[in-house]
């Protein structure tokens, strides 16, 4: 598998030549940093003056000093927006040295959320997402196999790379608590770090169905603005996402309820949901990249009826549904739901996938293998 390399540095590499400075972000643990010091020297790993971590001390004070290495083409800032003034700070450095250094800024949280305020960056940088492993970054030619260590293990690179399951429990479980105790200690005022554990893990068992932040905040006993509040930095943090519903013309369609995925669809217990939470991943992979790419706006939702007949994925790009995806784990006939919903709106294509290998198309429906699927869209 190519671990060496991801699907972002070719682009990355372009930006950086064109003289503006690179933001990535991503989850905790997805590979940013690892992929970062491709762009320093060889195997110069964290080690390499050009890697400059904001949680070692001794390096947080030279930045703050204005004291860069020497000699370096590269910098890589990790971690540096935990630093509240971090944005007048990168702008100055980059204003001062634009012109000979190449200036990396990675993060596990939100970058484009935690840069609002203060001085405008606009103009001077790009801003990608890193995704974990897809099916189709984990190989060119994928098989059952790596179709069935991606479900499990999930597409950190880490848990994915081991295909151990002791060793994932102790990962995941690490994982989470630095998410809720570091990350979110360093970027947010919160008291309530044991409340959010709890809310923590519930989540797993509320993916896949339409997600009530009233019955999440019955189950921890505090008030729904709290709820909703805690969501958004899980958001922020890269643990969660949440994605709306989609409402077009003469189909009477819920319009407030929201669908919450997990970055880690490992954590998901259900067979069925885990794969919806793993096709909604891919999904997210594939409208981020076209958006970080190519610029166009990208939206994944879901469209369910007041009769509570739902399609579980709409893609929107520039504001019109793109194709309809419905998932399915074994080789089922098409879907009621799916046939209903391809008689009454306006979508060029609709896909019913699954982890089978049947593989057949009616007039406006094609059954498709989710291996298939992600080759035949180009998911990166």
């Amino acid at each position: 598998m190519p671990w060496n390399k991801r699907y972002l540095e070719q682009e990355i590499e372009s930006v950086l030549g064109s003289k503006k400075m690179v933001f990535v972000g991503g989850p905790r643990q997805v590979g940013k940093t690892t992929m970062c010091f491709n762009f320093l020297s060889p195997n110069a790993a964290e080690r390499s003056p050009g890697y400059l971590n904001w949680d070692n001390p001794e390096v947080a004070r030279a930045i703050l000093q204005m004291k860069l290495p020497p000699d370096q083409t590269t910098l890589v800032f990790d971690e540096i927006h935990k630093y509240v003034r971090w944005r007048n700070l990168i702008k100055g450095i980059y204003d001062t040295n634009k012109s000979f250094v190449k200036i990396l800024v990675t993060g596990s949280a939100r970058l484009d959320y935690y840069r609002k305020g203060g001085d405008s960056l606009a103009n001077r940088y790009r801003y990608f997402r890193l995704h974990p492993f897809s099916i189709t970054e984990m190989s060119k030619t994928p098989t059952e196999a790596d179709l069935k260590a991606l479900f499990e293990f999930g597409g950190f690179p880490e848990p994915l790379l081991s295909q151990d399951k002791r060793l994932h429990r102790i990962w995941q479980r690490d994982r989470i608590s630095r998410v809720v105790k570091q990350d979110l200690r360093d970027l947010e005022y919160v008291r309530e770090i044991s409340l959010i554990e709890r809310l923590v893990d519930i989540l797993p068992s509320r993916v896949g169905s339409v997600l009530s932040v009233n019955s999440l905040r019955e189950d921890i006993s505090v008030d729904h603005k709290s709820v909703e509040r805690w969501l958004t930095i899980l958001e922020n943090l890269y643990y969660c996402f949440r994605i709306l519903p989609y409402g077009p013309p003469k189909i009477k369609a819920v319009k407030k309820e929201r669908k919450l995925f997990l970055w880690d669809w490992s954590e998901v217990e259900s067979e069925g949901h885990r794969f919806e939470n793993m096709v909604a991943s891919h999904l997210l992979k594939y409208c981020h990249w076209i958006e970080d790419f190519e610029g166009h706006e990208m939206e994944l939702r879901f469209l369910r009826d007041v009769e509570k007949r739902e399609l579980d994925f709409i893609v929107l790009k520039n504001g019109a549904p793109e194709f309809a995806v419905e998932c399915k784990v074994g080789e089922r006939s098409i879907s009621p739901y799916l046939k209903y919903f391809s008689e009454r709106i306006e979508i060029p294509k609709f896909y019913q996938v699954h982890m089978g290998s049947k593989h057949f198309q009616t007039e406006k429906i094609e059954v498709i293998p989710f291996i298939k699927f992600c080759q035949k869209l180009g998911i990166p």
